[in-house]
């Protein structure tokens, strides 16, 4: 029998146990679900597929005892009659089944994956996306529910081995009750090997998981154009190749290790049927010399023997398949049923139009225990209406504070604020339809141009008025009217649309500086939300776009609540509040003049940045390396 449960390690958790037939729900579930009518004709189509065999067996039968002792032509006309048709139905029945079989799995796969992305699409947070343990769980739940109908096959796959076993055993029950059950305790040994052999195999594919992540990472290195310039000038290709193929070989000696001692078990165990088979055959051969079985009753002992061995082989293939995939399955089953990544209330508090601002106090965070703490105590408001800028050596703090802003992490310590409401009371979803952002990593979709914007507002995303509106306040609207396709060009040239495909101008590559107005246009389309972040906004473009983008910048921020990070300070100059970060804690605040004559860590930057930009000797030597961008 399958094992009722096993032992996995749940993402961020300690060691579960889930039941494998809580699994095997799962996966039926999906099967279920998604096909109803394909898993009803299956079950129809395994019983007849157990039935026709042992009608096959007991014709044969009938027609040569017929034959031997004498029988009316009419009659033997009628047993090969029956006997072609039940041929035809076994010969056809297989194909039918394949043909269901594939279209059970393609609508269970598209409703597991659905479900899997949603569940994936419902964390809240970044942790668990940062998390290696738990890709490693994701990938694994991804290839296993590619093919969630296999449950529902091997389960009819026992159900027609069973069928089949029963007829054929209950026929050499009837030859021989000594050679029965031989037939069945032989197997025992083949039903305990295989199941133990199904675990091996699970615990061989998730101990390999992390290599074959590697090796995809490595491979995506050397196959991807985002990599392809470095890796050329570098010459790092072959390294990377070398990385990729000690990954690639050390998965390899682990399935290696399966395959051998697959080979030696199952050859062994077939050694053992072969030698069972054989000796039933001699028994039946002296049987029928001292007329104890006629001819007939040899060919029924002969296919009874090999059904009996065939169905428990069935049997025990597809309980030992069926072991292996539950628990891959149930990785599935772990994201899905996953505990949320950041706490949710139940009943949110609703998140209101900000009136009065955002308060991070006493605010403490670390991204794990064994990590050092990036924040450390930091107090600070931001008026609504206002614009903050947040300033600081790399690693001060910037970008964490932004993440905790919008609730990808919650604090360790402390709390966040909107309107005097910890954000932990809010729903995330809410406070995000009221948050828009660039951020300094922004993505590059390999979509259309005007998908590329529309993204920021999907409800928008078939607004063309809106995305051509964001476009011009970035800046960007003359040099994507000017593409091949307008908005409609693909800005990826990693695959066609529908559009393009017999066009040799198919997908077209931005510069830096277009992408970068491009993701500043994906935030302006989502137009009159409480809080803006600019994290970095014009890091890729040159000194006349950056001069241009934030003067546009400064006019959209007037009334707005808007927090602007950048290392170039003559873009934050004119701020409402300008706040120093440094090690985790706020060191300085107040406007650019202020700042300057506190002779502070602000005023050190400035003048280090305005020396770069005028030739002067006499800038303040910094106390420890820093980010200077002239």
């Amino acid at each position: 029998m399958m094992p009722s449960g096993s032992v996995h390690h749940d993402a961020g958790t300690g060691p579960v146990r889930r039941p494998l037939l809580a699994t095997a729900a799962t996966a039926s579930g999906l099967a279920w679900g998604a096909a109803r009518g394909g898993v009803l004709l299956l079950g129809v189509a395994a019983v007849v597929g157990g039935v026709a065999p042992v009608l096959v067996a007991w014709l044969t039968r009938a027609v040569l005892d017929g034959v031997g002792g004498g029988a009316l032509v009419s009659e033997l006309v009628i047993l090969g009659a029956a006997l072609a048709l039940t041929g035809v139905l076994v010969a056809v029945l297989p194909q039918f089944e394949q043909f269901l079989r594939a279209e059970v799995d393609r609508a269970a796969s598209r409703l597991g994956m659905e479900r899997l992305h949603a569940a994936v699409d419902r964390l809240v947070g970044l942790g668990r996306f940062e998390d290696p343990h738990f890709l490693d769980r994701l990938r694994l739940a991804g290839d296993s529910v590619r093919s969630p109908a296999e449950i529902v096959e091997a389960k009819l796959a026992v159900a027609r081995g069973l069928l089949v076993l029963a007829g054929f055993l209950g026929s050499l029950l009837l030859l021989s009750p000594v050679m029965a059950l031989v037939v069945v305790v032989a197997a025992v040994p083949t039903l305990l090997a295989e199941l133990a052999l199904s675990r091996r195999r699970v615990g061989m594919t998730v101990d390999i998981t992390p290599a074959e992540r590697r090796e995809l990472f490595y491979n995506d290195l050397l196959t991807s154009v985002a990599a392809a310039k470095e890796v050329r000038l570098f010459g790092a290709g072959a390294f990377l190749r070398a990385r990729m193929m000690t990954e690639r070989r050390t998965a390899d000696r682990a399935r290696r290790a399966t395959d051998r001692r697959e080979l030696f078990a199952q050859g062994g165990l077939a050694v053992l049927a072969a030698v069972v088979a054989g000796g039933g055959l001699v028994w039946a051969v002296r049987s029928a010399h001292t007329r104890a079985l006629s001819v007939g009753d040899v060919s029924l002992f002969i296919l009874a023997v090999a059904g009996v061995q065939g169905a428990l082989g069935t049997v025990i293939s597809a309980l030992a398949w069926a072991h292996q995939r539950l628990l891959l399955i149930d990785h599935y089953r772990a994201v899905l049923t996953a505990e949320p990544d950041l706490p949710t209330p139940s009943v949110p508090r609703p998140v209101p139009p900000l009136r009065h601002g955002i308060e991070l106090r006493d605010v403490w965070f670390r991204y794990s225990d064994d990590h050092p703490w990036v924040l450390s105590g930091v107090n600070l408001t931001i008026p609504a209406g206002t614009s903050t800028a947040l300033v600081g050596r790399n690693g001060a703090g910037k970008s964490t504070l932004v993440k905790l802003l919008c609730r990808f992490y919650d604090p360790t310590r402390g709390a966040v604020l909107w309107d005097g409401v910890d954000l932990r009371e809010l729903d995330p979803r809410q406070l995000r339809e009221r948050i828009t952002a660039v951020f300094q990593d922004f993505v590059e979709y390999d979509l259309s141009a005007g998908e590329n914007i529309g993204i920021g507002d999907v409800g928008r995303i078939g607004d063309p008025d809106r995305i051509h509106l964001a476009a011009r306040r970035a800046g960007i609207h003359a040099d994507l009217v000017a593409l091949p396709y307008g908005y409609d060009t693909l800005l990826s040239r990693m695959f066609m649309t529908e559009t393009d495909r017999s066009d040799p101008r198919t997908g077209v590559v931005l510069s830096g500086g277009q992408w970068q107005r491009l993701a500043l246009a994906r935030a302006f389309v989502r137009d009159a939300r409480d809080l803006m972040i600019l994290d970095e906004p014009s890091a890729g473009l040159d000194a006349a776009a950056e001069y241009e983008v934030h003067a546009g910048l400064r006019q959209h921020r007037v009334g707005r609540t808007s927090v602007l990070i950048s290392h170039r300070l003559g873009a934050v100059r004119d701020a409402d509040s300008i706040v120093v970060l440094d090690a985790g804690v706020v060191t300085e605040r107040g406007r650019h003049p202020e700042l300057l004559a506190a002779e502070g860590t602000y005023a050190t930057l400035f003048r280090l940045q305005a020396a770069g930009y005028t030739g002067e000797d006499d800038a303040p030597e910094p106390e420890r390396p820093m980010d200077v961008v002239p």
